[in-house]
């Protein structure tokens, strides 16, 4: 009996991460592989590690691990943000692992080299699929690569390099062909969106419009994270093309610290006014939207009154969403060795308590749409049993009882508020 060749991308990370994850497949089903993006409950011919080390490399070693004890055989490829530390480490571990660069999708003989050690017994050639979705309804679509700062506790820059924008041209294509093919969530990804298109004299809102112009259809555009300084250049004509009812009406503008002190430390070349600038600026346009941001507690030298400047700045500016890390040194990048470390206790202390400030004004937040009628879009089943997860128009995670296909668009009514979702029944 003959089988598929078939291939299982793990990606972690970002969804730059996982649009790369689109972009390998799509590079393994031209070879006639069966692609699957989840790990797989039958041996595949190979697996993909497409890792994510922003954070450490601990989530990389830990799926690792987990591929390593499913399929103790199974020649596995790692790529995406592969950092030396976490090649020592896997390496360590598994010495038969391959390392393939960064963009493995486009590396032909680091592709070829990796083909060669797989073996095919009575396997069949898949007929090949170009519109492949990590997550159902998504259409994950990577605009640019690298990016334009070299924050001092960042890895993924080393990783990834230097900004390298996709001509307007072939990202209005993938758009139209994700469309086409039934997407109803247009996700435009990068390490830094905001910075678009410097390279080819051109930026984000432009690109914008030109999706907009050539892509008709019913679907909604969320945009990926954004450094505040870029986004400063164009920003009258991105609020102008956030009015469309194309775009899903969310920004995630990373900000990093409260203090101007630390930002500096950090290499960030934006103040916390110029981000108030922007997150309010967008507020007042569009009172009902989500703001996302992202927050470093106890870097290197953070006093007592640096921290409580993040506070007020998770008080005044009220993101529905805010990813709080605390500080951890990245092999390779200046901080690694910073003196003046904030102690452990602090650490966490400091983590838990701008962690309590914010889920308090998240749930606020979320309140004040109880009893609100809208229309969402479902987009994958609940953590909890029986229950699915939808979008508002400002992609806000409607909870919803019972089962609704992806993609497909309810009327509904919010009827409860949680910290991380709002609870709704179906009209």
């Amino acid at each position: 009996m003959r089988s598929q060749r078939t291939v299982a991308i793990l990606s972690e990370g970002c969804a730059a991460n996982f649009g790369d994850g689109e972009k390998i497949g799509e590079r393994f089903a031209q070879e006639g592989f069966a692609v699957q993006f989840e790990m797989p409950s039958e041996t595949p011919n190979a697996i993909v590690l497409n890792s994510c080390t922003v954070k450490g490399i601990s989530s990389a070693t830990k799926l690792a691990k987990k591929i390593r004890s499913a399929f103790p055989t199974i020649p596995v490829w790692v790529t995406g943000c592969a950092t030396e530390d976490l090649k020592r480490e896997l390496l360590r571990l598994y010495p038969d692992f391959c390392f393939g660069p960064k963009d493995a999708h486009k590396n032909e003989s680091a592709f070829r080299e990796f083909l060669d050690k797989l073996t095919f017994e009575n396997s069949e050639i898949s007929q090949h699929d170009e519109n492949l979705f990590c997550h159902s309804g998504i259409g994950l679509v990577n605009i640019e690569e690298g990016c334009l700062d070299a924050c001092s506790y960042c890895s993924t820059h080393l990783v990834k390099g230097i900004l390298r924008s996709a001509s307007p041209e072939s990202i209005v294509r993938r758009v139209q062909r994700k469309v086409e093919a039934g997407a109803k969530q247009i996700f435009l990804t990068g390490q830094d969106t905001s910075c678009y298109g410097f390279d080819l004299k051109t930026n984000l809102a432009e690109l914008l419009q030109n999706i907009l112009v050539h892509v008709p259809g019913d679907y909604k555009i969320r945009l990926g994270m954004g450094n505040p300084r870029h986004v400063l250049r164009y920003l009258d004509a991105l609020l102008e093309t956030f009015s469309d009812d194309h775009l899903y009406k969310f920004v995630h503008i990373p900000v990093q610290s409260g203090s101007d002190r630390i930002l500096k430390a950090m290499n960030r070349r934006h103040t916390v006014k110029e981000y108030f600038h922007i997150a309010e600026t967008f507020q007042t346009h569009f009172p009902e939207m989500t703001l996302g941001t992202d927050i470093i507690v106890a870097f290197p030298g953070e006093t007592k009154e640096d921290f409580l400047a993040s506070v007020e700045l998770v008080k005044r500016t009220r993101p529905s969403i805010c990813n709080i890390t605390r500080f951890v040194p990245r092999e390779g990048t200046p901080a690694f060795a910073f003196q003046n470390g904030v102690l452990k206790e602090e650490r966490y202390a400091r983590s838990a308590e701008l962690s309590r400030i914010f889920q308090q004004i998240a749930l606020e937040n979320n309140s004040r749409f109880i009893g609100k009628t809208e229309m969402v879009t479902v987009e994958k089943n609940g953590q909890r049993p029986g229950t699915t997860i939808a979008r508002d128009n400002a992609y806000r995670p409607v909870a919803l009882s019972g089962n609704f296909p992806a993609s497909k668009t309810l009327p509904v009514k919010i009827v409860r508020a949680e910290t991380f979702a709002l609870i709704a029944e179906l009209i």
